[in-house]
């Protein structure tokens, strides 16, 4: 037969206090806004990516860099053969570049890629058309809400996205609207255009505004004449 000793009424209050005092400082019943603060009280820091590099990215500064392409149009065969260049200068030199294009569409890889022996130096490349897309390639939502789609903060932030999924040595980013206002973006401006490097170096944006041109190919073209200058450009400081 189990025997039971009976516990003073005193020594059970003394425990039940206990275990109340427990329950009420677990960190499961902290007031939510303290909960998110850290070390000493202080409140968690609104980071932005485009300015942090302990999140793995490259650094943007803030500067937008005006750049101004031809007054019309632009010759075809001379932007492909500036593009043919780059790619023989980054396979001499094994270096690794990738793109995120939204109004370009793509133009900017192919280019690049249609030089000979060009998949030494380009795994792959992303053509992200809306702010969706953009954000399912590593752009902070946060960033295109804060800055707008078309500014200099996304072209950084896609430079930066792309440059690390591929682990590249260049990372470019293109947002811009060509010859129609974007319905879905307020601040959408017809023929504004930034784009971004993203290098060892940090992130340098560069703000073009284009001419009107007679077709969207022609736009196309016209932005990857002045995007090959300061690539070739970084290229050439780095021999």
């Amino acid at each position: 037969m189990r025997r039971f000793m009976l516990m003073p009424l005193a020594t059970i209050m003394a425990l039940s206090l206990a275990i109340v005092g427990c329950t009420t400082n677990s960190p499961s019943s902290q007031d939510p806004e303290e909960a998110t603060q850290g070390p000493a009280g202080s409140a968690k820091k609104d980071e932005d990516p485009t300015r942090d590099a302990s999140n793995g990215t490259t650094v943007y500064d803030g500067t937008v860099n005006e750049v101004k392409g031809a007054d019309a149009g632009v010759d075809e065969s001379q932007v492909r053969g500036q593009y043919e260049r780059l790619t023989r200068l980054l396979i001499e030199r094994d270096m690794h570049i990738t793109t995120m294009e939204s109004c370009t569409s793509g133009l900017i890889a192919s280019l690049i890629t249609d030089t000979e022996g060009s998949s030494a130096i380009i795994k792959g490349a992303f053509v992200t058309y809306s702010n969706e897309a953009k954000v399912m390639q590593g752009v902070p939502a946060q960033v295109i809400e804060k800055y707008g789609v078309y500014s200099a903060q996304t072209a950084a932030a896609m430079a930066n996205a792309c440059r690390t999924t591929y682990s590249a040595n260049i990372g470019v980013g293109v947002t811009g609207s060509f010859g129609n206002v974007d319905p879905n973006n307020a601040d959408s401006v017809p023929g504004e255009v930034y784009f971004a490097l993203a290098t060892d170096n940090g992130v340098d944006c560069y703000h073009c505004e284009v001419p009107e041109q007679a077709s969207r190919s022609a736009y196309k073209m016209y932005m990857a004449d002045v995007i090959v200058m300061p690539l070739l450009q970084y290229l050439q400081a780095k021999s």
